[in-house]
């Protein structure tokens, strides 16, 4: 790759961090904006939110008393075009409650911990690279 490829995959790269990020800080409008207008987030269960505004008024949803944090590896991009990339990374989603009190070492953690993978199509737009479709998965849990 040369150095314009290696910066468009690692721009893909960080959208996708970013995506977690945002869910994880409860940011549900900065999450939103990674994504086009018309976005396709299909649902580890199958569900498929159509839209940008689809996306923002389904995590708005959330509980607000739900913790997540969210740690991706395995990340490959591959560019398909200048303007169009594929995303694939593991997740690792560990979950816990803002009414559980906090110790020196964070909440306790919901006994559920899930490892899934999320797939993306991202294109390059005028406000930079942002998520076309996520087809987001769990491959396992340990309960």
């Amino acid at each position: 790759m040369d150095a314009e490829q290696l910066a468009a995959a690692q721009a893909c790269r960080d959208v996708v961090v970013a995506s977690a990020h945002a869910v994880d800080a409860r940011d549900f409008d900065a999450f939103a904006a990674l994504f086009t207008d018309d976005a396709v987030l299909v649902r580890p269960n199958g569900d498929a939110l159509h839209g940008r505004a689809a996306i923002l008024a389904a995590y708005r949803q959330r509980d607000p008393a739900r913790l997540t944090r969210h740690v991706i590896g395995s990340h490959a991009v591959e560019l398909l075009d200048a303007n169009t990339a594929r995303s694939r990374c593991y997740v690792v989603v560990w979950g816990g409650h803002a009414d559980d009190a906090p110790t020196p070492q964070g909440r306790p953690a919901d006994a559920t911990q899930m490892v899934g993978e999320f797939a993306d199509e991202l294109v390059r737009t005028a406000a930079g690279w942002r998520i076309r479709r996520r087809d987001a998965s769990f491959a396992l849990f340990r309960r």
